[in-house]
């Protein structure tokens, strides 16, 4: 399996969907030619995991993470080609992946809108702190560990990881909701 995750404290609990994996992890530079590069030479047959910070236009890196400005992207249309041969067994869990994935043609289970950082819970009208913030991802990051540790199709994680939304926040519920199989 292949894993792009640009290290970042912000999403450092995304980690818990690779750790302990048989995984390639990608997490610092890497030019559009090298990524590029680990992309063709991925087995079709083998999942890839996109994660981390992004828009609609791609999985962003930045060479410093202490700071607030993100440097390039690190997958993007460029990349798309690539991404489009392994079907649907792509994994991309970024804000707004699930429009990239749309508008790439892409297939397989992507993350709408999620709530990671205080800011955005104050722009989608969501109430938590930074701590809640945490805790909460990492529990339904968890579940979507177990999910994946348990071989579970792709397509049917939105709805089951809906159900084990124990929490019931108003945060949880954006969360959970912005799971998506495309």
């Amino acid at each position: 399996m292949l894993v792009v995750h640009p290290k970042d404290r912000t999403t450092s609990v995304l980690s818990t969907l690779y750790e302990g994996m048989d995984a390639n992890v990608v997490s610092g530079k890497c030019s559009n030619k090298e990524m590029e590069h680990l992309l063709h030479h991925v087995s079709t047959q083998e999942r890839i995991m996109l994660l981390g910070h992004g828009s609609d236009k791609g999985l962003f890196y930045r060479e410093d993470d202490t700071k607030d400005e993100f440097d390039k992207i690190i997958v993007g249309h460029p990349h798309a080609f690539h991404l489009r041969k392994h079907g649907g067994n792509l994994i991309g869990i970024w804000c707004h992946a699930d429009k990239y994935a749309r508008t790439e043609g892409l297939h397989g289970f992507f993350s709408g809108m999620i709530i990671s950082e205080e800011q955005e819970a104050v722009e989608y009208g969501v109430m938590a702190t930074q701590q809640e913030i945490l805790k909460s991802n990492t529990i339904m990051f968890g579940h979507l560990r177990w999910l994946l540790d348990e071989d579970i199709p792709l397509c049917e994680i939105p709805q089951r990881i809906k159900n084990m939304d124990a929490e019931r926040t108003s945060l949880s519920v954006f969360n959970y909701n912005n799971f998506h199989y495309i």
